[in-house]
């Protein structure tokens, strides 16, 4: 995906990686979105989907139901970058039901198993 400019939008129109994925939306159910996290914040790669995507609409996610996963090898479990994609997807057209922050993610996973390893957290 290009990096989102007013000045690319009105040279190129909108990138056809974000009609895909406005198109991929749209005939979704639901959206289960995972993020990352970088330094407190969401990171610059899903910001930019989300710049292009608003371009089409503010209802950038169609009123659709979401699962906001998050995770992070500190303390916050990536609680950061969920909490700001959180409280702004419902003015984005996003209908938030659940969402799920694992901390301390090599502590509380088993890579080799896959899965989680803390009773805690299933």
């Amino acid at each position: 995906m290009p990096l989102y400019s007013i000045d690319r939008e009105e040279g190129d129109g909108i990138a056809q990686l974000a009609h895909d994925v406005h198109h991929t939306i749209a005939d979704a159910d639901a959206l289960l979105i995972s993020f990352a996290e970088h330094n407190g914040n969401v990171t610059v790669a899903y910001k930019n989907l989300f710049d292009w995507l608003s371009r089409f609409d503010r209802n950038v996610f169609l009123d659709k139901p979401m699962v906001m996963l998050s995770t992070s090898p500190g303390g916050s479990g990536g609680s950061n970058a969920s909490d700001i994609v959180t409280s702004a997807a419902p003015h984005c057209g996003g209908d938030v039901k659940a969402t799920f922050t694992l901390p301390a993610f090599y502590a509380n996973f088993d890579g080799d198993a896959e899965k989680l390893s803390n009773e805690e957290h299933i």
